[in-house]
């Protein structure tokens, strides 16, 4: 891997370009850590204490009201944010419907091809990150 850093006076921001052959997983960890870069430390709050959670135990995240809630399998915390604000800086994996931002990892597909899915216990999550159906895993 080759790195080469270039100032040039008149950039407002950053700008990363990666060249490469093709895609590899590599490549998409590379992707990643840079995403990572500029994500806030998201801090939940449960009564009068402060917490800093690891996002992989956050199921959703809902309003309430005025309010944000991220959801845990145990409990639920208010976060500062948007949901808008939160889904912005939020990992791939969590995708924002109406007035809820999903982990997806918290979901399973039950059907590899959709169309085969029994229309009751079958939905699509649209967003502007991924689309995908899905069923909900009971926790």
């Amino acid at each position: 891997m080759n790195i080469r850093i270039e100032l040039d006076d008149g950039l407002d921001e950053i700008e990363v370009v990666i060249r490469a052959g093709q895609l590899s997983a590599e490549l998409e960890q590379i992707q990643q850590a840079l995403c990572q870069v500029n994500r806030p430390q998201l801090i939940f709050y449960k009564g009068n204490s402060e917490y800093f959670l690891d996002l992989a135990d956050i199921l959703f995240f809902e309003t309430d009201g005025s309010r944000v809630f991220g959801h845990s399998r145990d409990n639920a915390y208010e976060v500062k944010l948007k949901l808008y604000e939160l889904e912005d800086c939020l990992p791939p994996h969590f995708v924002g419907f109406q007035s809820t931002v999903l982990s997806i990892r918290g979901l399973s597909t039950r059907w590899k091809n959709p169309f085969q899915a029994p229309a009751p216990s079958a939905f699509m999550i649209r967003s502007s990150k991924s689309m995908c159906p899905v069923t909900i895993i009971n926790y």
